[in-house]
């Protein structure tokens, strides 16, 4: 439906289903610890990974398109003790007042560059505020075959946690719609809030669109884009990429 809105407009959900994630948090305090300089989190949220960072003393910087995931980020981290430079913007167009050693893109943010051009402007725009020698890195879940001969159409449930203050628990369903020529995912979600009984209390609906890409598609835009060399691998521990079951995580250097 075209009239749901973004699940990045409901932060306080986002958080109680993502909040605790944290498959990938060694590897990007790694990355962090490893820039020598300040790092920018594009597509930070809430702050899953950009909070950890600023609490492993790395100087670290925001970007979000989304104002109420951003002010959720400030809020949680002032309760911490820090004032990250925190930025409403498009990946594709954001102006930062200083350069980058790392720029970082978690969890499938680059996902939602929706079309080759916007792609080519987040890799340029990226590019074009890492100081000489800095990296952007990118995660992404590689779309393999069960991807995309997985059932379409069909509600799905991902996810489940419990609220600790009253018990209810939150599932996250997911219906997407898949095109392959065109490499999009169409999510039509709900989260559904179910009492001890598990009656459903509440259900908020969302919407959102990922296009995936693969690894010669993703060295060519950062080709495109202005990057001098690049690497890629298989997972978090820097595994060959070789395998359609792998996640992807790319690194691309500006010399």
């Amino acid at each position: 439906m075209a009239d749901r809105p973004s699940p990045y407009e409901a932060p306080e959900l986002y958080d109680l289903m993502f909040e605790t994630l944290d498959f990938d948090l060694t590897f990007w305090l790694s990355v962090g610890r490893g820039a020598r300089g300040p790092v920018l989190d594009l597509g930070c949220g809430t702050g899953r990974i950009l909070l950890p960072l600023l609490e492993a003393g790395v100087d670290a910087d925001g970007v979000d398109l989304y104002k109420p995931m951003l002010e959720r980020a400030r809020k949680k981290a002032a309760a911490r003790g820090f004032k990250p430079r925190l930025v409403a913007a498009d990946m594709s167009a954001f102006t930062m007042p200083r350069r980058y050693a790392r720029i970082i893109s978690a969890f499938n943010a680059f996902a939602h560059a929706d079309a080759p051009d916007q792609q080519i402007a987040t890799l340029t725009c990226a590019r074009e505020h890492l100081i000489p020698g800095g990296a952007f890195v990118v995660h992404m879940s590689y779309p393999g075959p069960d991807y995309w001969t997985d059932p379409d159409g069909q509600p799905v449930m991902e996810l489940e946690v419990r609220r600790k203050s009253d018990g209810h628990r939150f599932q996250m369903w997911d219906t997407r719609h898949k095109d392959v020529v065109g490499q999009r995912q169409r999510s039509e979600m709900e989260i559904r809030e179910l009492d001890d009984h598990g009656a459903a209390v509440k259900v908020s609906s969302f919407r959102t669109t990922q296009r995936w890409v693969y690894r010669y598609e993703l060295e060519l835009l950062f080709r495109l884009a202005g990057f001098s060399r690049w690497e890629f691998y298989g997972g978090f521990a820097r595994e060959p990429l070789d395998r359609a079951d792998q996640q992807m995580v790319a690194w691309a250097w500006t010399n």
